[in-house]
């Protein structure tokens, strides 16, 4: 037996004895062994020839079985994860119909939020406005109470002067020596009542009379004045038997049908007439008052040629005032 026999029996019964006939990974590793011993003696045999390096297959074999092994160990625990989160799926007890579910209430969820904040926004503009308006009312309160100041003033100051000119107009009982004689002194105004001994006449020499003295056909304008008027000619007019006299006043028509004008062109605002009246009967342009009752209804239109009383109206001159004061 040659020495290359001898070293292939050796390495095949230490093959045998090392469990060599198994499978695996034991095999591959004895089979290298076999490989690199049968290489050692085929080199002893051959000394005269020179050494070469070699790559020999069952390194190769030896590297892609760990892979495999590591290979395997990464898919196994790969394995485990996803079976502990399948598990947990299956905890969760969440099913397609739980996600759509879900899907429709964040929608909802969304649509309530986009509401809130609508509503948000309308109740900051409303309160916006709201401040604004406050705003407006405190200045207008402002003003009003400025407003009030002022009046107060002017309150102090008119009382001061009207205690002043009271000081000045004497006390007496007959306020006639402020005015010529035969004229009445009412409100501090003088005013002339004509009687049937001085005659009648027309609106125009009514005026003109009046006008005489200074004075003019008196403005009826405020309620005061008319009433106190009307309570003279029911108090010192002619006998109750006999029929009411009318008493012109500064009062006409214009050239515009039912356009009534005081005498300075100021139009009437107010008027006192009777029942009925004015109604223009045959071009009825001027105006009378009579003693009525009723202060309210106490004016009628009459042609202004027709003939009737009058009255005068005028205020005192202040060097009659002076002359009444120092007697």
């Amino acid at each position: 037996m040659s020495m290359t026999e001898e070293s292939l029996t050796r390495t095949m019964e230490k093959t045998q004895s090392q469990g060599c006939d198994s499978d695996g990974f034991n095999r591959l590793i004895c089979e290298e062994e076999f490989q690199v011993e049968d290489h050692n003696s085929f080199h002893m045999s051959n000394p005269s020839r020179q050494p070469v390096t070699l790559f020999t297959p069952g390194r190769r074999s030896t590297l892609a079985a760990v892979i495999l092994v590591l290979l395997a160990g990464v898919l196994l625990i790969l394995d485990i994860a996803l079976g502990v989160h399948y598990s947990r799926l299956q905890e969760t007890h969440l099913t397609l119909k739980d996600t759509e579910s879900l899907g429709k209430d964040l929608v909802e969820l969304h649509k309530q939020y986009k509401t809130a904040v609508e509503n948000i926004y309308a109740a900051q503009k409303q309160l916006d406005g709201e401040m604004k308006s406050q705003k407006e009312t405190k200045w207008e309160l402002e003003h009003q109470t400025k407003r009030t100041e002022d009046y107060k003033v002017l309150i102090e100051k008119v009382t001061q002067d009207l205690g002043k000119l009271r000081s000045q107009v004497p006390k007496i009982s007959d306020g006639c020596t402020h005015c010529p004689p035969g004229w009445l002194f009412i409100n501090l105004v003088c005013y002339y009542f004509s009687s049937n001994n001085a005659g009648l006449k027309s609106w125009q020499k009514a005026r003109e009379f009046c006008q005489i003295y200074g004075a003019d056909l008196p403005v009826i304008d405020t309620k005061d004045k008319e009433k106190k008027i009307v309570n003279y000619l029911l108090n010192h007019g002619q006998d109750p038997s006999e029929t009411k006299s009318a008493f012109w006043f500064g009062l006409r028509d214009s050239n515009e049908e039912g356009a009534w004008q005081w005498l300075d062109g100021t139009p009437l605002v107010e008027g006192y007439w009777n029942v009925g009246q004015p109604d223009d009967y045959h071009t009825e342009d001027c105006a009378a008052v009579y003693p009525n009752e009723n202060f309210f209804r106490a004016w009628n239109d009459l042609e202004c040629g027709s003939r009737q009383n009058w009255i005068c109206e005028k205020a005192p001159t202040y060097e009659f005032l002076n002359r009444t004061n120092n007697q």
